[in-house]
C-alpha cells in the first residue's frame, strides 16, 4: 500500500493531534530503519497504522480481543493496551494489510514482547521518541537511540515501568518479560 493511501485511511480514524503524532512516528520509524538496517517500507507502514484502533469504542476492542483469541489477561489491564492487538486485527481486516511482520509490530507496540524483531523495536521506540513527545526522560532515550537501539528500548521500558509504578497503576506482564529479555541479551 502506498503512503498516501495509508495515511488517508488512518486520518479518518484519528483526531488531528493523533494524526500529527502518527506522522512523527512514521518519520522516526523510517529514520531508525535506515540507521539500523531495517526495512524502511515495513517501518513506514507499521508506523502509519500503529494507532489505527486508538479511538475505537472499548466494547469493540474488547470484543476483538475476546473473539480473536488474543491473551484474555489483556482485559484485566489498562484499556490503553487494547488498541494495539485490536488495531493489528482491524488493519488486516479493513485495510487489507497481510504482512505478518507489520501486523506483529502494530500488535506489540504498547506492551513489547520477548524476542522482539527489529521492526517491533523500531515501532515501539519510534512511538516513544517521535518529535511531538514531551515528557521527562524522552530526550535521554532519543539520544540513546542514536547510539544503540536495544539500550534505548531498555531505557524507554524502564521509564514506562517507573511512570506506572509512581501512578500506582498495573503493569502488563509482557512489559516485564520484554525488559528481562532485552537485559539478558545485552548481558550475553
Amino acid at each position: 500500500m502506498e503512503r498516501e493511501e495509508a495515511l488517508k485511511l488512518v486520518k479518518e480514524q484519528l483526531t488531528d493531534h493523533r494524526y500529527q503524532h502518527t506522522l512523527g512516528v512514521m518519520e522516526t520509524a523510517i529514520a531508525l530503519a535506515k540507521q539500523y538496517g531495517g526495512n524502511e517500507q515495513k517501518a513506514e507502514l507499521a508506523a502509519i497504522f500503529h494507532d489505527y484502533a486508538k479511538f475505537r469504542p472499548k466494547d469493540e476492542m474488547k470484543e476483538i480481543i475476546t473473539g480473536q483469541g488474543f491473551p484474555q489477561d489483556l482485559l484485566e489491564f489498562n484499556s490503553e493496551l487494547w488498541h494495539a492487538p485490536a488495531g493489528a486485527y482491524l488493519v488486516e481486516k479493513e485495510a487489507g494489510i497481510s504482512d505478518r511482520e507489520v501486523l506483529e509490530a502494530i500488535r506489540y507496540h504498547t506492551s513489547g514482547r520477548p524476542g522482539m524483531t527489529l521492526l517491533d523495536k523500531i515501532i515501539y521506540l519510534a512511538d516513544y521518541i517521535e518529535p511531538g513527545r514531551h515528557f521527562p526522560g524522552v530526550e535521554e532515550v532519543r539520544n540513546m537511540a542514536k547510539e544503540n537501539l536495544d539500550k534505548a528500548l531498555i531505557k524507554a521500558i524502564q521509564n514506562t515501568i517507573m511512570f506506572l509504578l509512581k501512578k500506582n497503576q498495573t503493569i502488563y506482564p509482557d512489559t516485564f518479560y520484554t525488559y528481562n529479555d532485552l537485559i539478558k541479551k545485552l548481558e550475553d
